[in-house]
């Protein structure tokens, strides 16, 4: 931590020390408000991440989750397997400073401090700035993305926190343009990294009834540029959704086209087979059209389909006994590198900024931009090396993993400072 840090931190745990002045011998209260969307397992990942950190740098603390209305009892009973003890609550604050249901307004009373999760913006926002106006207690913020199209205007909201972590540094770029002003704006790794959620026995089923062997096998998940959320959720078609839809069947040949490339070059040239997955519920049909169907026969005898969605549990106990994945998405390859997998990001312009973290976190070689025609080329050449050079990949990882641990136990000695140890 350097000086211009430790100043920083010193203020906030000075200004924070009535936070438990008067009860000096119970635990800190942390109330997190996350747990955004269940159709997508990334979303559902960065819950647990968060939970596991906490329980990892502040044993000490008790935490309460205030997830989202969508919160699924399938994947709340998926996180209560993994923090048995976590006690969930869901809500609003009204416009009269009351919570719309009792278990809320309990957590509410009960908590220090407010901490929010990664998302792809300040994705509760309202919710924050409803917190702090009617209770006046303190907020931080944990790996978030900044100034895309998704984010609102959080100017004076993040200028109130006690810190801001931005899980890519265009955002934090972004953040400090804007002339956000809390104490401490750093980088700060999404907590999807963190994600430690297992399904052993689901996972090792699926392998052995699809011929997959530990180790033998990579991952690949198809996205097209824009989530049909009106297809996953049965809605009405908006006129923003129609265009997004024409994006998509504009693009998905361009973008699908360079990944069944490489796993041709993968199932051709090595011994591994590829597992088509997805990482949200409209991932199976998308991976079956632009990938499966139009793979030649000699390759498509090699390539396994997942064609039903599963929960981040298992998912991560399969993506932890594969040799590696590559894609169009973001959070699995997240939760692989964090776990010790190595992953190749792709990326366009409609994925915001997020996947620059991967230059940030060391992986710049493993990222490819699919606006950029040149960094296409790129793409097979760095899957085949990616699985035929493992001691150099393996250890690129491992740098890559002590970064990130490192940034996590940064962070979270700033959230320590702010409950006013």
């Amino acid at each position: 931590m350097n000086r211009r840090r430790f100043l920083q931190a010193s203020i906030i745990a000075a200004t924070g020390l009535s936070l438990r002045a008067t009860e000096a011998n119970r635990r800190p209260h942390i109330l997190l408000r996350s747990s955004w969307q269940v159709v997508n397992i990334g979303d559902i990942a960065h819950t647990p991440g968060v939970l596991a950190l906490l329980e990892k740098y502040i044993p000490e603390a008790e935490v309460r989750l205030w997830a989202s209305s969508d919160l699924s009892d399938e994947v709340a009973a998926m996180e209560h397997r993994r923090f048995p003890n976590l006690r969930i609550v869901k809500g609003r604050i009204g416009a009269d400073g009351k919570a719309t249901n009792a278990a809320l307004q309990d957590a509410v009373d009960w908590c220090d401090f407010l901490l929010h999760g990664s998302g792809a913006s300040l994705v509760a926002a309202q919710d924050v700035a409803a917190f702090r106006k009617y209770t006046g207690k303190p907020f931080g913020v944990y790996g978030i993305t900044h100034g895309s199209f998704l984010s609102g205007n959080d100017k004076d909201i993040l200028s109130q926190a006690r810190f801001a972590f931005f899980r890519d540094s265009v955002s934090l770029a972004r953040a400090k343009a804007d002339g956000v002003t809390c104490p401490i704006m750093e980088f700060g790794p999404d907590g999807a990294f963190a994600c430690d959620l297992r399904n052993d026995a689901a996972a090792t089923a699926f392998l052995k009834q699809h011929g997959l062997e530990a180790g033998g096998f990579l991952c690949v998940i198809p996205r097209l540029r824009y989530t049909p959320y009106w297809k996953i959720r049965g809605t009405q078609m908006t006129e923003e959704q129609h265009r997004r839809a024409a994006r998509n069947a504009a693009q998905a040949e361009h973008d699908h086209a360079p990944l069944r490339e490489a796993i041709a070059a993968v199932t051709r040239t090595t011994d591994f087979k590829v597992l088509v997955c997805p990482e949200d519920q409209s991932q199976m049909e998308v991976g079956k059209e632009w990938l499966v169907d139009k793979l030649p026969p000699d390759v498509r005898a090699r390539t396994v389909w997942r064609e039903t969605f599963w929960l981040t549990d298992e998912a991560l106990s399969t993506y932890v006994r594969s040799a590696g994945m590559f894609g169009l998405e973001m959070h699995s390859p997240i939760m692989c590198v964090g776990n010790g997998v190595p992953a190749i990001v792709c990326r366009f312009a409609e994925q915001t900024s997020k996947g620059i973290m991967w230059r940030d976190i060391g992986l710049g070689d493993w990222l490819f931009d699919f606006d950029n025609e040149s960094e296409i080329q790129r793409l097979v050449p760095a899957v085949l090396g990616m699985v035929k050079d493992p001691v150099a990949t393996r250890a690129q990882v491992a740098k890559t993993q002590q970064f990130i641990q490192s940034r996590q136990r940064e962070t979270m000695s700033v959230v320590r400072q702010s409950l006013a140890f």
